[in-house]
């Protein structure tokens, strides 16, 4: 049976040996990057698109650019070769409902991820980006593959429901003619 490993937001892991990554993701990606000739895998969990302001001390690893950097850079230095990485991507759901999708963190971490595989030259070779649900996705160093599960968005649902509800009340409350209290 093989070594499990969660990582969390701002992780990073990458190892030859034949371990399971996991995580769970919202609007985070993670990326799984694989070296098949060496079966040296990794990945990551970004927090934001961009870089950190490292003058504010932010964990560096949780912003894209320097979690794809961290992670290739320690594939390389276990021996795997940046020409040969594939990379399959997920996560980047739109979990917060009081903020519009075009504006979603979800949407522009999936944004920064494709662009930064583009540039780079890297293919994706898989990937279930975007959407309304929570993911967990367990990942193997040493094939490559990635498994997957949705985990559904129950509580996003709930949390819409009631504040539909209250909205009702509310709207129902204004209608209803009350007191008038003037002021001198």
């Amino acid at each position: 049976m093989k070594r499990r490993v969660g990582i969390h937001i701002g992780g990073i892991y990458a190892t030859k040996e034949p371990v399971v990554i996991e995580t769970v993701l919202g609007s985070c990606v993670a990326v799984c990057l694989y070296d098949a000739e060496k079966r040296i895998g990794g990945m990551n969990h970004i927090f934001l698109p961009g870089e950190a302001d490292l003058k504010h001390f932010d964990t560096p690893a949780r912003y894209g650019i320097n979690a794809m950097e961290l992670l290739i850079n320690r594939i390389t230095a276990l021996g795997g070769n940046r020409r040969r990485v594939t990379a399959k991507a997920f996560g980047g759901a739109h979990v917060l409902p009081a903020i519009s999708q075009s504006n979603g963190m979800g949407r522009k971490n999936v944004e920064f991820v494709c662009e930064f595989l583009r540039i780079e030259g890297i293919e994706l070779i898989g990937h279930d980006l975007g959407g309304y649900s929570t993911r967990k996705v367990l990942f193997h160093t040493d094939t490559g593959d990635a498994f997957l599960k949705v985990l559904g968005n129950s509580s996003q649902q709930n949390a819409l429901r009631k504040e539909l509800k209250h909205a009702e009340r509310v709207k129902s409350k204004a209608n209803e003619a009350g007191e008038i209290t003037l002021f001198s």
